[in-house]
């Protein structure tokens, strides 16, 4: 990846800045570069650089989308009201409303205290932060004041994006160039802001269409996140880069011919590789670095829809394809309207080979998403298609304003906006897209507030399925309704699964919150204590705990629990490490350490049986190496072992690395149920599931009431909390809770 350090010139930022630009459009740029220089003159980034550079690098950054000159000027003076003495009135006095409110858009916590700038004077912004959104540096992802603070940071920026996209973008764009000087960052805030890039802002760019700000925040992120895999990927394509450019050359010339042949006009090229979706594909598929498919692919333009076809039958009569690896997204865009044809075929070596068929219109669209309004500005249809866009993105967020919670907020964010999506059918043939991992449930409240309100059970492809259970794309779902009623309280609870979009969530508490308080309070009142009962907590003060969520009485917070505006989860995390709970998770007096997953984990080769060398006895913490055997899978030795280090057959050699442990507590539990056959196998097959180990069990019976006694290894309060939640949900259980000591 080349330099991003150097100085950028405004001479080279106004050549980049589109040829539709008029003089006075120019104007405005070079009038905003002179403030932003003027304003960031005495600062500098965490590599020394003068600060004004990362203000024209976002704007560079954004001249590629061809966004409008107000973007541009925006983008040149985004950090100017928080890191400045310069006002947002100053900016409205200079260049009028709309770049004031893109740059007040962008400004971070804007009518929050300010974080990480300690005792600072104006104007002198802490180096080590100023290359970076401070906010989110600071914010370590625990609880606490800082962890509400970045997600309200997070909030603010998701609501800005249905009030005005071109805030966004600039933040994108932002955040791109921060992640481009990463390497200047201590190693822990690296890490913290590559995660949190994976999990918020390339979905974000994803959800938005603009591929090249996706996948340049993957490739990013991945370097910090993984560092060992990102660096074993890029040498592995930069060593297999001369044999693979060949092969394209020919695959390239080859396709061409054959398309010729057939009178199709096309553009052939190889589709560039990208470090993270090879990742991705090596770690969804447990395949080594040679057996992910899209290492070798193609990409055809082609003039129009009907020769996307055409150049797919050609394709598919000369080659053999590859079973279920066909998409059609012209026929069925994806949710960020990405069109293009996908398939795989075995190429004349034998080996896969991907090719991609779009035409040059969605190709512009796939890589400039939302942006590619302002590309073909003249064209009313491209103009129409943004609207599209916008309506798309702001029904999925209709639920917005009924969510006050950031935190809440941000996680909602992931479920309902930036997952991928299930397509779903009616009995009639309407078809519902929704986000993957949706329940029958959220389908209801997706087709209709009534629906989800009166919903009692439901029929997928014509069978009765539980309400908790998955839809997948292609499944037919039909809901079965009361004449009356409403919503259970127990939809809003997330162990039982039964909701997982925030639009269902927020309609379910909606309803709820028409209810009198003082119904709300004692259902409130009966969950919260019928949860500490699970728990065996007998003592807790309602009065802190209330204060502690900033509610000024304890009744206040058991209205909120009773229409779901408070999480029972939130309490339990609120909960653990506190005075009261210190004794659940060392009960008895002990705790284990076990590996997650495998313990040893062998690249490319999951679940392959293997065994300790006794040659060099390697134990965790060493640097180890697998040496795969005839017919008795692999032994794992040290790296300096010397039966390794002189051995001749190397391709016998493979890279593995120690698993990861996490910490576990033995708490025993007790189940009472009414006997019936397969009950153990239900409560093992749960704890499984939940990935849970037993580490005792006993049963006693007292006339047809089973009484089961566990000992069972969890990570924390909040997933005994569910545990315990989830067994009482099985049939014949009367209850499950923790046995108290004594």
């Amino acid at each position: 990846m080349k330099s991003t350090t150097t100085a950028i010139p405004l001479e080279k930022l106004m050549e980049q800045l589109p040829e539709n630009y008029t003089d006075a459009e120019r104007k405005v740029v070079q009038r905003a570069y002179a403030m932003a220089e003027e304003a960031h003159r005495e600062q500098k980034r965490g590599s020394g650089e003068p600060y004004i550079n990362h203000c024209i690098a976002v704007a560079s950054i954004l001249t590629d989308l061809r966004v409008p000159s107000e973007v541009i000027a925006a983008a040149l003076l985004h950090d100017t009201v928080e890191d400045t003495p310069v006002t947002l009135g100053d900016i409205r006095r200079e260049f009028g409303d709309t770049i004031a409110i893109l740059v007040d858009g962008v400004t971070k916590l804007t009518n929050l205290p300010r974080v990480s700038r300690g005792d600072q004077h104006a104007g002198q912004p802490n180096q080590a932060d100023l290359s970076e959104d401070a906010e989110f540096i600071h914010a370590g992802g625990g609880r606490g004041r800082d962890a509400d603070m970045k997600s309200e940071t997070l909030r603010k920026t998701f609501l800005a994006m249905g009030d005005d996209v071109r805030v966004v973008l600039i933040k994108l764009a932002d955040r791109l160039h921060n992640m481009r000087t990463l390497g200047f960052m201590p190693e822990a805030k690296q890490k913290r802001i590559a995660k949190e890039t994976l999990e918020i802002f390339a979905p974000l760019a994803n959800r938005l269409g603009i591929w090249q700000i996706k996948w340049e925040l993957e490739d990013l992120s991945l370097r910090y996140v993984n560092p060992g895999k990102y660096k074993e990927i890029a040498e592995q394509l930069q060593e297999k880069r001369p044999d693979r450019e060949k092969q394209i050359e020919d695959i390239k010339e080859k396709l061409t011919h054959l398309l010729e042949s057939a009178k199709i006009q096309a553009e052939v090229s190889g589709r560039p590789k990208h470090i993270y979706s090879i990742f991705k594909k090596m770690t969804r598929k447990s395949k080594s670095f040679d057996l992910v498919r899209d290492v070798r692919a193609m990409r055809l333009l082609v003039p129009d829809v009907p020769s996307c076809y055409a150049a797919l039958g050609v394709i598919h009569t000369t080659w053999r394809p590859l079973p279920g690896e066909f998409d059609d997204y012209i026929a069925a865009p994806k949710e960020n309207f990405y069109q293009s044809l996908h398939t795989a075929v075995i190429y004349d070596d034998g080996k896969p080979l991907e090719i991609q068929i779009r035409t040059q219109e969605m190709h512009e669209n796939a890589e400039y998403g939302i942006a590619a309004h302002w590309k073909y500005k003249e064209g009313s249809r491209r103009d129409k298609a943004y609207e599209q866009r916008i309506n798309a993105l702001r029904n999925m967020m209709e639920w917005k304003a009924d969510v006050h919670d950031a935190q809440e907020f941000v996680e909602s964010m992931k479920t309902d906006v930036f997952q991928d999506r299930v397509y779903v059918f009616t009995p009639r043939g309407d078809i519902f897209d929704l986000p993957v991992g949706s329940t029958p449930i959220d389908f209801a409240y997706h087709v209709h507030t009534d629906i989800g309100h009166r919903c009692r059970g439901a029929r997928l492809n014509g069978k009765l399925i539980p309400l908790h259970q998955e839809l997948k794309t292609g499944d037919q779902v039909e809901i079965l309704t009361a004449k009356r009623g409403g919503p259970s309280r127990d939809w809003l609870n997330s162990n039982l699964g039964l909701v997982k979009t925030q639009r269902a969530r927020s309609k379910i508490k909606a309803w709820f919150k028409k209810q009198e308080d003082e119904q709300n309070l004692a259902q409130g009142r009966a969950a919260l204590e019928r949860e500490l009962q699970r728990l065996g907590i007998t003592e807790l003060n309602f009065e802190k705990m209330a204060r502690e969520f900033g509610y000024k009485t304890q009744d206040e917070m058991f209205i909120a629990v009773g229409c779901g505006d408070l999480s029972l989860s939130r309490v339990i995390r609120l909960m653990e490490g506190t005075a009261e709970t210190a004794d659940i998770l060392k009960v008895t007096g002990t705790t284990t350490k076990k590996h997650s997953g495998d313990a040893v984990e062998v690249v490319g080769l999951k679940g392959l049986l293997w065994q300790m060398a006794k040659c060099c006895s390697p134990m965790p913490g060493d640097q180890i190496i697998a040496y795969v055997t005839r017919g008795r899978g692999a032994t794992i030795h040290r790296q300096d072992c010397p039966n390794i280090l002189h051995r001749d057959d190397t391709e016998r050699l493979l890279q593995v690395d120690w698993g990861t442990t996490e910490q576990t507590f033995a708490v025993p539990v007790t189940v009472k149920a009414y006997d019936r056959e397969g009950l153990l196998g239900d409560v093992s097959t749960l704890l499984q599931n939940e990935g849970v180990n037993i580490a005792d069990v006993g049963v006693s019976f007292n006339r047809s009431v089973a009484d089961v006694r566990l000992v069972v290894e969890v990570r924390d309060l909040e997933q005994l909390s569910r545990v315990l939640a989830r067994l009482e949900s099985l049939p014949n259980v009367l209850g499950a809770q923790r046995i108290k000591p004594g």
